[in-house]
């Protein structure tokens, strides 16, 4: 983050009033969302122990820390954007983020997508899993250009001497 006073996960509330006290301990997550943003937080700072601790009891036994550890730490996080809820607030027992986390390794800038499931365990919130995103299906809505049309750039020459080489 450029804003040091800023929390990590991007809500332009301060790191103390925002995630702190979600990955210390000191206040529980209140919905779905807000342990995303925790958990993401967790990936900035390398508090592997907090994602540990908020994965769901059947996620545990499968949790490589040492790879979460090795990604939290070589990585240089760029930000996250929350695409869409569904559930996860605080009356819910479920709920869906659908996310986008950037970060950077080395000179390659990369985003994670991902649709994470959380439920309520003992009250608290837990991460289940994540899924990646379908990808969209493009359908193209334009006229076909044959190879002998004129070029649609506009250089008066056929497709097939111009964009169609």
């Amino acid at each position: 983050m450029s804003d040091p006073t800023h929390c990590p996960c991007g809500t332009e509330k301060a790191y103390a009033a925002c995630c702190e006290p979600v990955i210390t301990g000191k206040a529980p997550a209140k919905t779905a969302e807000a342990l995303m943003r925790a958990r993401y937080t967790s990936y900035v700072k390398a508090n592997i122990t907090f994602l540990e601790k908020t994965l769901a009891p059947e996620g545990r036994a499968d949790f490589d820390r040492a790879a979460s550890e090795k990604w939290a730490k070589e990585s240089a996080w760029k930000g996250l954007t929350i695409n869409f809820l569904k559930d996860g607030a605080e009356d819910d027992e479920t709920g869906v983020v659908n996310f986008t986390a950037r970060f950077a390794q080395g000179a390659d800038e990369y985003e994670h997508r991902e649709i994470a499931t959380f439920r309520k365990e003992k009250g608290a919130w837990v991460f289940v899993d994540g899924k990646a995103p379908k990808p969209e299906t493009v359908v193209k809505s334009g006229p076909d250009v044959g190879r002998n049309d004129p070029c649609s750039c506009g250089s008066k020459k056929k497709f097939k001497k111009c964009c169609g080489q």
